[in-house]
């Protein structure tokens, strides 16, 4: 019906730019044009006792009569760019990774594709371009016929298979790339800087989605976050996101290989959509744990692969180390300790100021550690993981200590919280010490912060999602425990938040509430402040049995030291690795100072689940900073450990260890519905338009309008299709209609 109005497709209008074929200036048109008006309007003017009711229709009809019949002399046509028939390259790529696999009737996604391109869609095509037919899955694959698809690949790279044919056509004149598939990315290849290097070759990529946008029916997990490393006999927490459709509850489980550690009833939220919810795990003794993460299938729910995840958690045998200074003995000191080391997983090395010239140690290793006070040095003060100050003034320290505490968080990565007190934070002098820029907050300058003032203790929307306010697994029993605990007794004016601030524990005062815990990152490490010195009050004031005052410390201990690095490390790109044999690995090495080892003699040993052990030695990245890379060949699925050791000359600088596993077969089971907004997007961004596989058919009218490849200008008349002379007719038939209405003029 469009063509038999406009002449033209309705391709060459949405490509092409209107133009006068006349050579006659447009100027001259619009003043033509105006002067008519003109003459309309005198014309009328002598009638104007008839009202202008009547008279500015039958004005407007006869002003776009004349204006459409003058810009007619003045020839428009629709310039368009048209490939040259016959004479250009169109590829046809076909996803044929194993979420094309999945159907929703008889026919797997591949074969709807096959069959509606059988369909009279590829003859349509052929007429005008020479065709070149793909395969694409990790890559692309050229095919002679469509009974040439390759079987389902392990993994969807749509970045690196359009790359392929974008290359391997690029002495030739293509013209567009059609691409039919659920656009399921999962390789990682199409990030923002791909794309633009796709659009660079200023081809037009036209792509067909395929299957459904919505799978019914089905529960999938998403996401599954948890810490690389646990300290032992600890618990920590995994950030769970699943989707479903088609339920009302769901059963998760937990597994440390075949060994059950957990299980969560849930109820939705509603019958379809994303649930969020976090879970508290035991990281048990000393090793490695190989966690799956299992939602129970649904009944008959057809992909179960998707309903489970694997993630490695590392539980090293090695203490947390954290210094504690105090410049009084006070209670809170002593419960903060007691709940410390029933923790076997830290070790609190104590030094509390008994007189101004006596310091009482405890937790110490050997008779050497702290013995002259607060570390005077880099080594002795780096060896720890986290550091603890109390009510101790900052005059206490010489500016070289205050130098390293600012630096124990900046350069080494460390974490440092400060406590309130009679002599702390503001009240010690803090404020004008180096540490003080590292603080979340902008401590205040008068003397007289610390006060007594009960004040109850509330969790902020961020502490919710904290596992240091995490008193409960259940965030609604979460909120209760902390109501139930008892006021404290004091409370330390905070001063002012800095914007990187992140308030986790709240005062709940009279007026507005007021931080009680925050933190906030700093260089490589993070500080926190605690405003009171009365938690103890949660041990003395609730029955024997609770244990919500050492679950806290605990909790806020382990947040300490969980980000802190230690002078050897080994970090795979990957912990999970989905049908790829090449993996990845970064060390980087520092002395006891944090300086970069940049001259070590770096070795791995990579032992194998299914595979002999074997040696593979590490290079310097020439950076200066102290990393060195290396790739392994992980051959075969499975759980690999690896062991570095690095050594200057005989001397050992250095281990670590890493664990990463190759999982085949997974990745292309998830997310298989039709991903729209990315084929969108390639669309876009490349210059080509979005179809259904329903419009197949239409494809052979719209790709010829493309400028890529051979093309030809052309210049399509408008003065003479159809939809004009109706037009016309239109206007003076309106124009009558008017006239015979009224019965006048």
């Amino acid at each position: 019906m469009f063509e038999l109005l406009f002449t033209h497709p309705p391709w060459a209008y949405r490509s092409g730019t209107v133009a006068f074929a006349n050579a006659w200036p447009s100027w001259l048109l619009i003043a033509t044009i105006v002067a008519g008006a003109m003459l309309i309007v005198a014309t009328l003017w002598r009638r104007r006792q008839l009202g202008w009711r009547l008279l500015l229709p039958v004005a407007t009809l006869q002003t776009m009569f004349l204006a459409l019949l003058l810009g007619l002399l003045w020839r428009p046509v629709l310039s368009v760019d048209r490939v040259r028939e016959r004479q250009n390259v169109l590829a046809v790529a076909i996803d044929t990774s194993a979420s094309m696999a999945y159907g929703e009737g008889d026919r797997s996604r591949v074969q709807e594709v096959v069959a509606s391109l059988r369909n009279g869609a590829l003859e349509q095509l052929e007429r005008s371009f020479d065709l070149r037919l793909f395969g694409v899955s990790q890559t692309a694959t050229p095919l002679q016929t469509l009974d040439d698809l390759p079987s389902p690949g392990a993994q969807t790279r749509l970045g690196d298979a359009l790359g392929v044919i974008l290359q391997s056509a690029a002495s030739l004149p293509l013209a567009g790339i059609i691409l039919i598939g659920d656009g399921a990315e999962n390789g990682g290849t199409l990030d923002e800087a791909r794309l633009q290097e796709i659009a660079s070759y200023g081809v037009p990529v036209h792509t067909v989605g395929v299957g459904p946008e919505r799978v019914t029916n089905d529960l999938e997990l998403e996401r599954v976050d948890v810490a690389s490393m646990a300290p032992a006999n600890a618990t920590f927490s995994a950030d769970i996101e699943f989707r479903h459709s088609g339920a009302t509850a769901a059963r998760l489980r937990v597994y440390d290989r075949d060994k059950l550690i957990a299980a969560r009833e849930i109820a939705m939220s509603s019958p379809d959509g994303v649930e969020n919810l976090s879970l508290d795990l035991p990281a048990g003794d000393a090793g490695t744990r190989v966690l799956r993460f299992v939602l129970d299938p649904l009944e008959n729910e057809r992909n179960v692969i998707n309903n489970s995840r694997t993630r490695i958690v590392d539980v090293p045998a090695s203490r947390r180390n954290i210094l504690y200074v105090e410049g009084e003995p006070r209670w809170e000191y002593k419960f903060l300790r007691r709940a410390a080391d029933q923790d076997r997983a830290l070790r609190v090395a104590s030094i509390v100021r008994t007189t101004p010239n006596k310091h009482y140690r405890q937790g110490i290793l050997t008779p050497t550690e702290l013995s002259e006070g607060f570390p005077a040095g880099a080594a002795e003060l780096f060896a720890y993981d986290a550091i603890i100050i109390g009510s101790y003034e900052a005059a206490n320290l010489r500016p070289e200590q205050h130098r390293l505490l600012k630096e124990f968080v900046d350069r080494r990565g460390g974490a440092v919280l400060m406590l309130a007190g009679r002599h702390g934070l503001a009240a010690g002098g803090w404020q004008n010490s180096a540490l003080s820029e590292a603080l979340p907050i902008r401590l205040p300058g008068q003397e007289a912060s610390f006060v007594q003032r009960q004040t109850r203790a509330q969790v902020t929307p961020y502490g919710a999602q904290s596992s240091i306010a995490r008193l409960d697994s259940d965030p609604q029993r979460n909120i209760q425990r902390w109501q139930a605990l008892p006021m404290l007794a004091d409370y330390q004016s905070a001063g002012t938040l800095k914007p990187g601030a992140i308030v986790l524990l709240e005062a709940a005062t009279q007026g507005k509430p007021e931080p009680l815990l925050t933190w906030q990152r700093y260089g490589r490490g993070a500080t926190y402040v605690l405003l009171t010195a009365s938690t103890l009050r949660w041990q003395m004031r609730m029955p024997p049995e609770d244990q919500s005052h050492e679950i806290f410390w605990r909790q806020l201990l382990h947040a300490l030291t969980a980000e802190t690095t230690s002078p050897a490390t080994l970090a795979a790109e990957h912990a999970i690795y989905d049908d790829e044999s090449v993996v990845r690995l970064e060390a980087q090495l520092r002395n006891e100072r944090f300086e970069p080892i940049n001259d070590a003699s770096v070795e791995l040993q990579v032992f194998a689940e299914h595979e002999e052990a074997f040696v593979q030695a590490m290079t310097a990245t020439g950076q200066g900073d102290g990393r060195y890379t290396a790739t392994i060949d992980a051959a075969s699925p499975g759980l690999y450990r690896i062991q570095m050791a690095a050594r200057v000359g005989d001397r050992p600088v250095g281990h670590a260890s890493a664990h990463v596993m190759r999982n085949d077969g997974v990745a292309e089971h998830f997310a298989t519905y039709q991903h729209r907004t990315m084929l969108e997007r390639i669309a876009q961004m490349t210059g080509g338009r979005y179809w259904q596989l329903s419009e197949l058919d239409q494809l052979a009218a719209a790709v010829p309008y493309s400028k890529a490849g051979l093309v030809e200008r052309q210049m399509l008349e408008l003065w003479n299709i159809p939809i004009v002379l109706i037009t016309l007719l239109a206007l003076k038939l309106g124009e009558w209609l008017l006239r015979l209405r009224w019965g006048r003029l």
